[in-house]
């Protein structure tokens, strides 16, 4: 009697999207979702719901997005579409992310300058914003148990992460000034402990 074969790992990675039309629907849904939280949204997305990177490879995607000049999500964006489908997939994911989303705050820019004297609307904004925060704080706990297996370790990354904090948020040091120091310290730092 032959054994039935093993079941799917529902956990499992997935090689990517099928088609290059996948991919430009995939980021145009998920530019869509993206109000004022869009790490959030590519975190859930791209790890979470269509499972094509783990946490840890998110996180090393998005530290290289994050450093390079331009919108986070844009340049995660040509990251992810160059690393399924070469330059086609990065002008796909590219035109994914701005093409819908260009046409929609074009239009909510119309009603805006209608309507921005009127104290709700000034009021929902600052409501957004407090939302947008608090978006981006869960994702970074979310994402906190990725650095488990990070080579510099759990202790040293919380120090550089309280420095970046300190840096920025306290002191008021200029990012680009932030990223070239600390970032420069612990890139350094973590090529020696993967160095053989």
């Amino acid at each position: 009697m032959s054994t039935p074969p093993p079941a799917a790992d529902p956990n499992a990675l997935q090689p990517g999207p099928e088609s290059l039309r996948a991919l430009f629907i995939a980021f145009t849904l998920l530019a869509l979702q993206g109000f004022g939280g869009v790490l959030v949204v590519v975190q859930r997305e791209v790890v979470e719901r269509r499972r094509w990177l783990s946490r840890e490879e998110f996180l090393e995607e998005w530290s290289v997005a994050q450093i390079m000049p331009g919108p986070n999500v844009v340049n995660m964006g040509l990251i992810l579409g160059d690393r399924f489908f070469g330059w086609r997939g990065a002008l796909v994911a590219l035109l994914g992310l701005i093409t819908v989303p260009l046409c929609v705050v074009l239009t909510l820019a119309v009603f805006y300058g209608h309507y921005q004297g009127h104290p709700a609307v000034a009021g929902a904004l600052r409501g957004m914003a407090a939302v947008a925060a608090g978006l981006i704080l869960a994702t970074g706990l979310k994402l906190l148990p990725a650095l488990r297996h990070h080579p510099l370790g759990r202790p040293l990354c919380a120090v550089f992460a309280g420095s970046c904090f300190a840096m920025i948020a306290l002191l008021r040091w200029p990012l680009v000034g932030v990223l070239l120091g600390v970032g420069a310290v612990s890139c350094v730092m973590t090529w020696r402990r993967l160095k053989p």
